[in-house]
C-alpha cells in the first residue's frame, strides 16, 4: 500500500510540476515578421529588445529597440532586472539567441514575450525599415 501511495505521489507531483512549466511558457509567443512589426506599431507601451552585439547593432536595428546583449556574460542578469510585468518585444540576427532568451524569459516569470523567429535577418529581406545609429 505504501508503495502506491509513492508511486501515486510521484506521478501526481510530476503533474503539477508539468503544468507550472507549460503554464510559465505560456507567457512566450513566437511571431513571424509580418506579425512582429504589425504588433509592435501598435504597442506604444512595449518594451522592444535587441539581443545582438554592438557590432551587429551598428548595422542597423529596429526603430525604438534598445541593446541587451544576450551574447554578454552578464545577460541573464540583465534580464533579471527587467520589469516582468512589461510586454517584451525580442530579437536577435536570426532567431536562436532570441530562442533562448525567450525561453528563460517564459521561465522567469515574464509576463508576456513576443520573440521574433527569424530575427533581424528576415527583417531585412523582407524589406522593413531599418534604423542606424
Amino acid at each position: 500500500m505504501k508503495k502506491y501511495i509513492l508511486i501515486l505521489t510521484a506521478v501526481f507531483s510530476f503533474g503539477i510540476s508539468a503544468f507550472a512549466q507549460t503554464a510559465k511558457n505560456n507567457a512566450v509567443t513566437n511571431l513571424s515578421a509580418e506579425r512582429f512589426k504589425a504588433i509592435i506599431g501598435n504597442d506604444k507601451n512595449g518594451v522592444i529588445i535587441d539581443l545582438r552585439t554592438t557590432d551587429e547593432m551598428n548595422k542597423g536595428f529596429i526603430k525604438g529597440a534598445v541593446q541587451l546583449d544576450f551574447s554578454a556574460e552578464n545577460s541573464e542578469k540583465e534580464i533579471d532586472k527587467l520589469d516582468k510585468n512589461k510586454t517584451y518585444y525580442i530579437y536577435c540576427q536570426g532567431g536562436v539567441r532570441s530562442a533562448k532568451a525567450a525561453e528563460y524569459m517564459g521561465k522567469h516569470d515574464f509576463k508576456r514575450v513576443y520573440n521574433f523567429e527569424k530575427g533581424f535577418s528576415e527583417w531585412v529581406k523582407k524589406g522593413f525599415p531599418v534604423e542606424k545609429k
